[in-house]
């Protein structure tokens, strides 16, 4: 039977171009039916009724809708707030005065009461990180308090060092400029794509700089279309493999098309054969790329560099296309592009070679019957950590 959802107290105040209920009606899309009338729903259906004045983090949104006989509860101020509640339509009345702040003691007991940390485990596999969920107050004045936070939840918590530390502050502003002009994600994409092809391009001919420009451009730009996708709830099947495809196939390209304008030019010095790099650089990230998808696939379902937290830190700096831009940059600057060349084949196996050990370890880990579990399932939720691991990647 279909589930009905029936939203009280409604916000109109717009959190990133969408009011909570927006929001919500974004997150779950046909799964559900949308009602503002309980009196003619068939006294079987489920009903999930929500307060439109708080902000609900997307997993506990489509949790609820499989969680049966269940009522969401946040803590301000030391009292319970009822914030959310899936039940038969039968009682959705009852539940809605529940909502309203009208607790009924004997009611609720038929109920199963959760907080959002009781609901979900911090770990966001998705996102790779670990961050409890959230349920959040809204009005006009938190409003961009309120977008800051969801920003910062749209983002991955694993990911390479340029991402996580240098794009994040001028990113929310890029976003928050294409949600005010209406572009959606898969417009951001599509210019990462052209930037793609002009970066190769300067590179091919030899203008270098000019090349790392639209590369780092093009990098930013693939920051920005996930969180917009995310804060706007506008992602999509389409989206996520345009997007993914791209990031995929050209980063080995752009070192071989660098390679190349570095010899065309006959500026710099070129004293050895640059085939056996290009090879290096393709079978090495191949491999790599292939080890990372074999441990998600075969392995325990998450990535790999969530596994222990050596490999989350490894994820920093390993041969992906934003440090190996460092690499490339620095070498531009020290007027060697060549050396840039080198030393990306070098890292690039070497990380890969890292990343197939790692699988080996875990084959023959899960081989013996040991359960591989990511550290971020196991975090200390009391907030005892204070190390270097949990300031960069555990949010609280």
């Amino acid at each position: 039977m279909a589930t009905y959802i029936y939203f009280v107290k409604k916000s109109r105040v717009k959190i990133w171009g969408l009011t909570p209920p927006e929001r919500v009606k974004r997150v779950l899309g046909d799964s559900v039916i949308f009602t503002d009338h309980l009196d003619s729903l068939p006294q079987e259906a489920r009903v999930l009724v929500v307060r439109g004045d708080f902000l609900f983090e997307d997993r506990l949104v489509k949790g609820l809708i499989e969680s049966e006989d269940t009522f969401l509860f946040v803590k301000r101020f030391g009292k319970k707030i009822f914030v959310s509640a899936n039940v038969s339509a039968r009682d959705a009345k009852k539940a809605v005065k529940v909502l309203e702040g009208k607790e009924d003691v004997q009611f609720l007991k038929k109920f199963k009461t959760l907080s959002p940390e009781t609901f979900f485990t911090g770990f966001h596999k998705r996102l790779r990180k670990f961050e409890p969920p959230f349920v959040l107050p809204v009005s006009k004045r938190k409003a961009r308090e309120l977008e800051d936070r969801l920003f910062d939840w749209s983002y991955k918590g694993v990911t390479d060092l340029v991402t996580k530390w240098w794009w994040p502050r001028p990113a929310k502003e890029v976003v928050r400029a294409c949600v005010r002009l209406g572009i959606r994600p898969n417009h951001v994409t599509a210019l990462g794509l052209v930037l793609v092809f002009i970066a190769g391009f300067l590179f091919y001919l030899g203008y270098l700089g000019l090349g790392l420009i639209a590369a780092w451009l093009m990098t930013f730009l693939d920051t920005v279309d996930g969180k917009l996708a995310r804060v706007t709830v506008t992602s999509s099947k389409f989206g996520h493999y345009f997007d993914h495809i791209i990031d995929l196939i050209h980063p080995p390209f752009w070192y071989l098309l660098w390679g190349l304008g570095t010899e065309s030019t006959g500026r710099y010095l070129l004293d050895y054969p640059t085939i056996p790099l290009y090879w290096a650089i393709f079978i090495g990230y191949i491999v790599g790329r292939l080890a990372e998808g074999f441990f998600e696939w075969f392995i325990e379902g998450f990535g790999i560099f969530l596994w222990r937290p050596v490999d989350s830190l490894f994820r920093l700096v390993t041969a992906r296309r934003n440090p190996c831009l460092i690499i490339l940059t620095l070498s531009y600057i020290l007027g060697r592009p060549d050396w840039g060349l080198v030393a990306v084949a070098f890292w690039t196996v070497v990380t890969s070679a890292f990343l197939v050990l790692r699988l080996l370890m875990a084959f023959f880990q899960k081989a013996r019957g040991k359960k591989i579990r990511s550290w971020l399932y196991d975090v200390d939720r009391s907030g005892r950590g204070n190390g270097i691991l949990y300031r960069w990647f555990v949010k609280r």
